[in-house]
């Protein structure tokens, strides 16, 4: 073989082993998880700033002077979910209301969300922010001081909190679809190249799926949990 033969094959070999490592890197890129819609929990004990609450409504007690918040929005990551948007301000909500024997006083704050958090076909009250003093008895949870200053509240499966004061009407910590990226926006037939000719899924497709699965069974988690 002449030396111009053997650059030439040196060259096509090195062009074609650059092809498979950078489809070995698309294939293994994962996707990013989708997000999830619902209700969040949130407390503040004596005054200081919102906590995400480690118990779900129905099993959490708040104490006389304590605040509970509930917040509707998209979460995307298990550390990103959004708090109310109103502060915990205990004084301000039950300032004027009296302590009673066998009871207790519970602040509690209602963030519906905006317009982006809204369900497909709903929208968010237009008072975003509902608050109000639940003067509850002494052994009563979060769920209770909420219904007593917001209902009708909906629940679904595990006594996860669906619905506050009507809203949303419909689902409970569904999916939310990811806005489309430009590997995602790719013509049809670079699409069909990766997934394969025979029609079965690529690497790339079952890694992402993976990837998907185990971030967004975490957020699922997370917000059965917190009701």
């Amino acid at each position: 073989m002449t030396a111009t033969a053997v650059r030439t094959t040196t060259r096509v070999a090195g062009a074609a082993a650059g092809a498979l490592l950078t489809l070995a890197g698309v294939a293994a890129a994962p996707a990013h998880a989708a997000g999830y819609r619902y209700w969040a929990y949130w407390e503040s004990d004596g005054g200081k700033p919102w906590a995400y609450a480690t118990q779900g409504p129905a099993t959490a007690r708040p104490a006389d002077g304590d605040a509970v918040g509930f917040r509707f929005a998209v979460s995307k990551e298990a550390d990103d979910t959004a708090q109310p948007t109103a502060a915990p301000d205990f004084t301000r909500i039950c300032g004027d209301l009296a302590a009673k024997d066998g009871t207790k006083r519970v602040a509690v704050v209602v963030d519906f969300g905006g317009p982006a958090d809204a369900p497909p076909g709903e929208a968010p009250p237009a008072r975003r922010i509902t608050t109000g003093c639940a003067q509850v008895r002494s052994d009563a949870t979060g769920a209770e001081a909420l219904a007593a200053v917001a209902k009708p509240l909906r629940y679904g499966s595990g006594a996860m909190l669906c619905g506050i004061a009507g809203y949303p009407a419909r689902g409970c910590g569904e999916e939310v679809a990811e806005e489309p990226t430009a590997a995602s926006t790719a013509s049809p037939t670079a699409a069909k190249k990766r997934d394969g000719d025979d029609g079965g899924p690529s690497v790339g497709v079952l890694v992402g799926g993976a990837a998907v699965l185990a971030l967004g069974g975490a957020a699922i988690w997370k917000a059965r949990r917190r009701g």
